[in-house]
């Protein structure tokens, strides 16, 4: 019975998915172009910051984007298949080595910082 409820979530599921998957890793820097709706208006808004987490799956799948404002750290969590997502433009790639950052929620200033992660490919001007 239980794996007959999954295919049909599963199936249920299908037509809510995005067509084109976000493709972005923990640990990059991240700018997340929100739809907001401001009466009859629709206008863009774009919230940049560090990826600390990813859970869920499916239509449930949600990723935590951290930032600092002002001295204070602000997280907020974004439906990876939602359609109020315009635009996910990867700023940089951070090398990391677990998959939960909330560690940098007790760092201040520089010690936030990740490496940079660089990719193996060369690019067109042959430089690595």
């Amino acid at each position: 019975m239980p794996a007959k409820r999954t295919a049909i979530l599963k199936q249920v599921e299908s037509s809510s998915l995005r067509a084109e998957p976000l493709e972005f890793a923990i640990g990059d820097t991240v700018n997340v172009h929100t739809r907001i709706l401001e009466g009859e208006k629709e206008r863009i808004q774009i919230f940049s910051g560090v990826v600390i987490g990813r859970r869920g799956s499916g239509t449930r799948e949600l990723f935590t984007v951290r930032r600092i404002v002002a001295g204070e750290g602000v997280e907020r969590s974004f439906p990876i298949h939602s359609p109020k997502i315009a635009k996910l433009e990867v700023v940089r790639h951070g090398k990391v080595r677990r998959a939960k950052l909330f560690y940098l929620r007790d760092r201040m200033g520089r010690s936030t910082r990740l490496t940079e992660r660089r990719s193996g490919k060369k690019d067109e001007a042959g430089e690595e």
